[in-house]
């Protein structure tokens, strides 16, 4: 598969992307070092959807509570393990169905740029899960040390499209030992889940934080993100921030446990509605004739 890699030319900072597989973030360095968790690799995001580096998660970010949902005006019923669609343990729809998805198409591409699109519309299978016809366009640029996630989404029908969708950015710190990492939050409002990591309705406000990860580990969700809030991951000699630029009012910070190797991340995901909005209400929506965007950045 083509793998595009991208170079700062004010750093040693290098991305890569692939469009062929769902145009996934596949490795972001410093110097040669390693920033994002490889998990279990391209070829296991490509056959099974297991997540890893910069995936996509699309048309909804997480999973859904149930296996239909209602939104404009429109009742849909989803076929886990047909089109696209991947059930959690519980048999919950799971990330969207574009893991992996080949039919990005590059439209623009320099030595720091790159721009694909996938026409969302063109497409019956994606469609019988998301029927609202439009095109979505990702452009990630890397520029003083600075990795942007620029993703419109351009309405081709007559059908509003609901923004539900999100990322799942594995980062990792390779030069220093986990329980030394420390992660920052803004000002957020937690969101209780279920067992099922799906919202209860119950929140509370959560101030600014600074903490050291430790033995900790965090599944947890949050909303009213304000634009530009900044997200750090620190640890020996590096900082990671990943800034919600505009379009993320949503977050889940995940940081699992255990001596896997794979385990060792922290991920910070933007997210354009909280888990199951699109069953419950509560997001934006691309109106026909008017693209939305939603961009969020890397900072080594």
């Amino acid at each position: 598969m083509h793998v595009v890699t991208l170079r700062d030319p004010t750093s040693p900072v290098g991305a890569q992307f692939v469009p062929e597989a769902g145009m996934i973030g596949t490795s972001l360095t410093d110097a040669g070092v390693q920033l994002l968790g490889q998990r279990r690799g391209l070829d296991a995001y490509r056959t099974a959807g297991k997540t890893m580096g910069i995936p996509i998660l699309y048309p909804w970010a997480n999973r859904l509570g149930a296996n239909t949902y209602t939104a404009q005006d429109v009742t849909v019923t989803l076929s886990p393990g047909e089109n696209g669609v991947r059930p959690d343990p519980a048999g919950l729809p799971i990330h969207g169905v574009l893991a992996a998805h080949p039919g990005w198409r590059v439209t623009e591409q320099s030595a720091d740029e790159l721009t694909a699109e996938l026409d969302f519309g063109a497409d019956e299978s994606l469609l019988a899960s998301f029927p609202y016809p439009h095109v979505l366009a990702m452009t990630v640029r890397l520029a003083e040390r600075t990795l942007t996630v620029r993703t419109t989404v351009t309405p081709t029908g007559d059908r509003a499209v609901p923004l539900c969708f999100g990322y799942h950015p594995y980062l990792q710190l390779p030069d220093a030992d986990r329980a030394e990492w420390v992660i920052e939050t803004p000002p957020l409002r937690h969101l209780s889940l279920d067992e099922r990591g799906l919202p209860t309705g119950q929140t509370a406000p959560q101030p600014a934080r600074s903490q050291r990860l430790g033995d900790n580990s965090f599944d947890d969700a949050y909303d009213q993100v304000a634009d530009g809030a900044v997200f750090a991951l620190s640890g020996g000699n590096r900082r990671l921030e990943v800034r919600f630029e505009c379009g993320y009012s949503a977050a889940q910070i995940f940081a699992p446990t255990g001596d896997d190797p794979e385990k060792k991340v922290v991920c910070f995901e933007p997210m354009a509605a909280p888990t199951d909005a699109l069953r419950r209400g509560g997001y934006r929506s691309a109106q026909p004739g008017e693209p939305a965007v939603a961009a969020f950045s890397i900072r080594v």
